[in-house]
């Protein structure tokens, strides 16, 4: 470990409630016993407060706010001295249905953010994602790296590439100390049923036979929730200020496949489910080239077999059907009466 190593002790973890933020929070809690986190989450429909009972109340503490509210952030900045932002609006299929909270939180909601720090002088650190580079072709060897460019297909994609681009303006310009990853599809426990994974076996435990958009051959690059924590806390505390770093896993799989796996799992027909018409602008490939944080920083994943993660996936599914039923009936009848 460098001599450079930042150790924050009191951060705010804004969409702690969310999937990937709630993991994140918990990776904080049982890793690095002395930081306390403040969980700034509005709570939207993604956002679970159960996603985070339990945790100590010494050490975490939930506002129940929105991170546009630039009084508020007056309010909870001081006293911290880091800002990891996980909030977002982020299911594609939302942001083609209705584009506008996607600008709000994504990208005025990144701005009071960055306002705030520049404001308390708080290091930054901001969670992204690998659809800003758009897609790659299914043939093409190639791999998203540090240095690709924009190429955002859908307005979840372009509002989060419009958050990024502002964060590198914030640090250029006004000095404030920040940090970027772009990260690969996420799985694990506590992602909200709306999403592909948890989707299909909610489905298979409930006897429904699961669906395939298009024609099953888009990739995406599959990361344990667990390793993203563990790589978002090496670039808080260790990574260079003002610089980008890419957390993938080496998971490329496609969505068939995928599917056959958790069809297998339940010990299921591989074929046992039903293709839909694809969604507009849906990304054929996205494959993470993650050298830079390796090299630079030391990280590197623990769970790097597949199966394994998806059988302890659907496992915590099974044991905690009261967690996502709740959210089941209504996603499903979006889902219903968007035809998919």
């Amino acid at each position: 470990m460098s001599e450079d190593t930042f150790e924050p002790k009191n951060i705010i973890v804004t969409g702690g409630c969310g999937f990937i933020g709630s993991n994140f929070v918990h990776h904080v809690v049982n890793s690095h016993p002395g930081v306390h986190v403040t969980v700034l989450d509005k709570l939207t429909y993604a956002g679970n407060p159960e996603n985070i009972a339990g945790l100590p109340e010494d050490r975490v503490e939930l506002v129940v706010g929105d991170i546009c509210d630039r009084a508020l952030l007056d309010e909870l900045v001081p006293g911290h001295d880091a800002i990891v932002h996980y909030a977002a609006e982020s299911h594609n299929d939302n942001s083609i249905a209705d584009p506008e909270p996607f600008l709000r939180t994504n990208v005025e909601g990144t701005y009071a953010l960055l306002e705030a720090a520049r404001k308390y002088d708080v290091r930054y650190h901001h969670v992204s994602t690998d659809e800003v580079y758009g897609d790659l072709a299914l043939d093409d060897p190639a791999r998203f790296t540090e240095e690709t460019p924009y190429r955002p297909s859908s307005p979840y994609s372009s509002t989060k590439a419009s958050s990024d681009l502002l964060v590198r303006a914030w640090h250029r310009t006004f000095g404030v100390r920040a940090t970027i990853s772009n990260c690969s599809n996420n799985y694990g426990p506590y992602q909200h049923v709306e999403k592909f994974i948890p989707r299909q076996i909610t489905n298979i435990i409930d006897g429904v036979r699961p669906k395939l958009y298009g024609d099953g051959l888009n990739v995406r690059d599959w990361i344990h929730t667990e390793d993203h924590s563990s790589a978002v806390w090496t670039i808080l505390t260790r990574g260079r200020i003002g610089e980008t770093y890419l957390i993938g896993a080496d998971g490329e799989k496609n969505n068939i496949t995928v599917l056959r796996e958790i069809l297998k799992a339940f010990g299921r027909d591989e074929d046992d489910f039903d293709w839909v018409r694809d969604r507009p602008g849906h990304d054929r490939r996205y494959a993470i080239d993650s050298t830079k944080l390796r090299r630079e920083l030391g990280w590197e994943p623990a769970h790097t077999d597949f199966a394994e993660g998806l059988a302890e996936t659907i496992a915590w599914y099974r044991e905690n059907e009261a967690w996502w039923r709740p959210a089941k009936e209504a996603t499903e009848a979006k889902y219903a009466a968007q035809g998919q």
